[in-house]
């Protein structure tokens, strides 16, 4: 089911009513399917279920953006310290070269979808190199792509880009504290963002 890929690209958004039948016939599959996707993502805590009125995409309250963001805080950092053990010397290091590079491309730049595909890479290269299966589990269930498609602000896509390449370059080097500092500021930097976006919205 493409909902998830559809709030980074922001062709969904959040409190978004989800119709079965339309689903189906956008995704080219059957209704069965998507109740069961919708299941699947209800459990992630991404849709919502309602005897009434339907599914729908799960909208954030700022506080709940905030504990999203709290626990994204310790991931990112646990996940740039844990890369980082393994990153002068990892098979999938090659992988998070490209996708520093893609992320710095102006094309990238350009184009919300391919930024999205690339931060993806990014990801999961990340979590490829670091090799631990917990981190694998966790990490994308944090619902960082619903608070970025609720709280979208133009900063973040180059504060984004700069810290990538900031976290991608401590991985790289082996720099366990670097990469883990620079995972939790790239969480504080997002939250700071999408604080003051916040505040002007309730201006």
């Amino acid at each position: 089911m493409g909902i998830v890929r559809g709030l980074e690209r922001h062709t969904f958004v959040p409190s978004q009513r989800l119709v079965e039948a339309d689903l189906a016939e956008q995704f080219d599959v059957g209704r069965n399917s998507v109740r069961e996707a919708l299941q699947r993502l209800a459990a992630e805590g991404i849709v919502e279920l309602n005897r009434h009125r339907g599914a729908s995409i799960r909208s954030l309250s700022l506080q709940e953006a905030r504990d999203v963001m709290e626990v994204a805080e310790l991931l990112t950092g646990l996940l740039g310290r844990a890369a980082a053990r393994h990153g002068k010397r990892s098979p999938h290091a090659a992988e998070l070269r490209l996708a520093l590079a893609d992320i710095a491309s102006e094309r990238v730049r350009s184009s919300s979808e391919a930024f999205s595909k690339a931060r993806r890479n990014f990801y999961r290269a990340l979590l490829d190199i670091a090799a631990n299966r917990e981190l694998n589990r966790l990490f994308p269930a944090v619902q960082m792509h619903v608070v970025h498609a609720q709280y979208r602000t133009p900063e973040l896509l180059e504060m984004r880009i700069v810290d990538y390449a900031r976290i991608g370059a401590a991985v790289l080097a082996g720099d366990g504290k670097k990469a883990e500092a620079a995972g939790i500021d790239h969480v504080r930097h997002v939250r700071e963002a999408i604080e003051r976006v916040a505040t002007g919205m309730a201006d």
